[in-house]
Parts: C-alpha cells; structure tokens; sequence
C-alpha cells in the first residue's frame, strides 16, 4: 500500500466522529469544536472607550464634571455639547459623547474645571475618534469560529468574550500505549544487550498533539499470551503498540490481532522509515464501542513515521477535527529519496525552504531532535528548488 493510501486508509475508517460532550471551557482545550463558535452578544456589547482620557461631547473646550467613569461603571450621561467626563480605557462611554480626548491631548484647568485639546490636529475631535463601537469585532449570531478547529488557548479567550461557559466538543479519543520487547530498559545505561526504551517517553506528547487522551502507557513482554490479553483489556479507543509488527521470532502482533478477531486494514506501507506498520479494527467493546489498533515498528525514527501516517489522520478523525492542511515549501538542497518508496525525511526549515538534517536512519532520533517537519520525499528524492509536502512535528 502507498504512503497516500494508508493515510486516507486511517482516516476514511471512521465513519462519524466519537459524540459530542459540553464541557466548561477550560476543560475543552484541544478539543475540536462539534458545531460552529457563533457569538452570543455583540464585541464589544457597548461602544467602549479604547483610551484613558476623558469623554467629550461636540467641540471643544470642554467643562469637565462628574466622577471618572471606570471599567465596570454605568456612566451617567453627558448633559450638552462642550461637556466632558474623564474615563478609563475599556470603560463604557456615556450616552452623549461624540468622541475620546486621550489624556495625552488633553491640558485641563483646575481652576476653570475646563479641558482644551492640545493634540497636532488642526480641527475639532473627530467623532467617534479613540471610541470601540459596539459591535466592532462581531454582532450576535456571527460565526466566529467554524466547526471541527480545534480549541486553543485564544479560542477560550473569544469563546469567553462572547458569553460561554461551556463549549460543544467531540470527545478525545483515548489510547493506550503499549511498549512491547524484553530488550528495553525504563531507567539507567544500556547494558547486558539491553537498550533504553525511547518511545515511551517520545509517543505520548505526539499522540496528545494528534488529539489523543493518552490514558496510559506499559510495557509488554515479549509474550503472546501477555500480549493478547493487553489487547483484549485495553479500554482505549486506540491501542498503539511498538515494535513486533515484522516476522521476527518473538514479533507476536499478527498472530495476536489473529486470535483476538482483528480485521487488517494496513499491512505495511510503501515508505521508508517505517514499512512494517499496520492499521486493525479490533471486536469492539461490551458496550459496542469500536476500537482500533495501530501498530508501529519498534525503531524509534521508524515508530514516529508510523504516527504521522497511521495514528494522526485516525485519531483527528475520531476527535472530529479538520484535516490538516497541507504545506509545501522549497528544498533547500537535494533530499535523497528512496528508489521505489516514500521516505519521511528530518528536514530544518529556514524561511520557506527546508533542509536535510543528518542522522536520520531508522533508529535514530539525533536528526529529529533538531528537525521542525517531515518532508514527504517521493521515490528517487527531490532536487534542490523543488517543491515538497512538509509535516509539522509537534512541539510543546
């Protein structure tokens, strides 16, 4: 199978996105939205003062009374022309005023309770000047954001501008992440032909910026009974294994996925690092919910090609975001390609060119560590000049 069509493969396997949950809004962060953001009341909901100065009513000079009017205050109105109150920024302004005198124009007389505009400007205050109008950013019904984006930091802060306290989302997948091998170490140096085990502390951070709720994480010998029951217990939506999806001596996933009733979707893929991937629909649970398996080669770089091509597209379709959208950009320099398949390649990108970085074997990780994207290089490579598709590689 192609690298496209494992892609399309991962993400045309789920048919409806996991249901909608209302959640208060800081508990919906990284969730997609599952209808659109529409404002509940104009923004700014009243004309608002985008200055600290004061509020002025028609031409100047003005005769200043009144208390200060605060962020939070219900202004008194203003009574005629050539009056003014001081006002803070943010602060809602008065029925009656035409405009805000910044209080870096203004030079007020004590003596006279009189304020004059001392600004560069040769004619009166224009109306409406340093003056938010209600409205300006939306109106009620306006939608702000469409459905299926997913929910951030600024989005809360609009979503709370507009009125809400909880917010229509899709629920998280959930994955569990089993690390399979007797060779692989959590603590310490490598030693007696064992090795660390890197993709342990590696796939949860990217599996959560795909959406996922990672909702646990545990090694698995090399077994297959203990490995089928992982499978059979696992209550996550996504179970996401790493390593034995070859034919080795101890790779046990496809008897495994065998045993339990699994149906393959994708059985290797057409590209480099990371041929030995698979994709399975496991029996679902008691309560009939469907559940998948996504299996990745045990090489660390090989494992991370395996993610973006299998994990990321499935778990953005369950959590009922967007696809992502494509990026492309310019090749700094020739990226070596494979001679029949797609290679996902470390790459650094400077302004819109990207560059090969080195080590980028299957089980390396030093070239990722400084890679920002993966460029998806064609069979036989791309020439320096030529345009090529980059992944982003998730960060904090």
């Amino acid at each position: 199978m192609t690298w496209e069509q494992a892609r399309h493969t991962a993400r045309d396997c789920v048919g409806q996105p996991l249901p909608v949950v209302t959640r208060p809004l800081a508990a919906a962060l990284g969730h997609a939205l599952a209808g659109p953001l529409t404002a509940l009341t104009d923004l700014p909901p009243f004309d608002t003062s985008a200055m600290d100065g004061w509020a002025v009513a028609g031409p100047g000079p003005w005769l200043v009374g009144g208390a200060a009017v605060l962020a939070g205050d219900r202004a008194e109105p203003l009574g005629d022309y050539g009056t003014a109150v001081p006002i803070a920024t943010g602060a809602r302004v008065p029925t009656g005023a035409t405009a805000v005198l910044r209080r870096e124009h203004g030079e007020f007389d004590a003596e006279s309770g009189t304020l004059h505009d001392r600004s560069d400007g040769t004619g009166p205050v224009a109306p409406g000047r340093d003056i938010r109008p209600r409205g300006q950013e939306c109106h009620a019904g306006e939608t702000l954001i469409p459905a299926g984006l997913a929910v951030t930091p600024a989005v809360l802060g609009l979503a709370a501008a507009a009125g809400y306290d909880r917010l229509a989302v899709h629920r998280r997948p959930t994955v569990e992440l089993l690390v399979l091998g007797d060779e692989l170490l959590e603590s310490g140096l490598p030693r007696h032909g064992q090795v660390r085990d890197a993709l342990g502390p590696l796939l949860p951070p990217w599996l959560r910026s795909f959406g996922a709720d990672v909702i646990g994480s545990r090694r698995v010998a090399d077994d297959l009974a203990l490995l089928r029951q992982a499978v059979k217990d696992s209550p996550a939506d996504v179970v996401v294994t790493t390593g034995s999806t070859a034919a080795g001596p101890v790779d046990f996933l496809h008897a495994t996925l065998e045993e339990v009733g699994a149906r393959l979707l994708v059985d290797s893929v057409a590209v480099r690092p990371g041929h030995p991937m698979l994709l399975a629909e496991l029996p679902p649970t008691p309560d009939g919910r469907a559940r998948r398996l996504v299996g990745l080669p045990g090489n660390p770089l090989a494992a991370v090609a395996g993610t973006v091509t299998l994990a990321a597209p499935l778990l953005r379709r369950l959590g009922g975001h967007t696809d992502a959208e494509s990026c492309r950009m310019r090749a700094a320099a020739p990226l070596p390609g494979h001679p029949r398949d797609t290679r996902l390649l470390p790459v650094h990108r400077t302004d819109h060119e990207v560059a090969p970085l080195p080590f980028d074997g299957p089980a390396m990780l030093r070239g990722l560590a400084f890679a920002d994207g993966l460029a998806v290089v064609p069979p036989g490579g791309v020439p320096a000049g030529a345009g090529v598709e980059v992944l982003e590689v998730p960060g904090l």
